[in-house]
């Protein structure tokens, strides 16, 4: 639970809309996504000097009937600080992600960004493939 301290929610709140959590709040879903076990990786790398995180990432597995009830990986909630980026974080964070979703049987990896990122994404090895829409509530 150290990551509460390292800055782990206020890194998140530059990729979006993230309140402040009290510990209590970040310790009970931590304990929510533990209890996942494999079938969902959140991934931080933290500055060895500061003892911040600097970049993060995650990996939730969709079980399905198709592909003889295949599993599917969604990444998601990747975002690297400000003042860290240019180090190839992003990439390490994707490779590592995408290493997780092969190593338990993932068929596929999928992700939704923001259209400036596509480069960065063809970068890390993916093409894009259909339309990715959202309800938000």
């Amino acid at each position: 639970m150290g990551d509460h301290a390292k800055g782990f929610v206020e890194l998140l709140g530059q990729l979006s809309s993230c309140p402040a959590l009290t510990e209590a709040d970040f310790g009970a879903r931590f304990a929510d996504l533990a209890a996942l076990g494999d079938d969902h990786l959140v991934l931080v790398a933290e500055d060895p000097r500061s003892g911040r995180i600097v970049a993060t990432g995650s990996v939730f597995v969709e079980k399905k009937f198709i592909r003889g009830c295949g599993k599917v990986g969604h990444i998601e909630d990747v975002v690297v600080d400000k003042a860290a980026r240019g180090r190839r974080l992003g990439q390490r964070v994707i490779r590592r992600l995408a290493d997780h979703a092969r190593a338990i049987g993932c068929y596929k990896v999928i992700l939704g960004c923001n259209p400036d990122l596509r480069s960065f994404y063809v970068e890390c090895g993916f093409v894009e493939k259909d339309v990715q829409m959202a309800l938000y509530f």
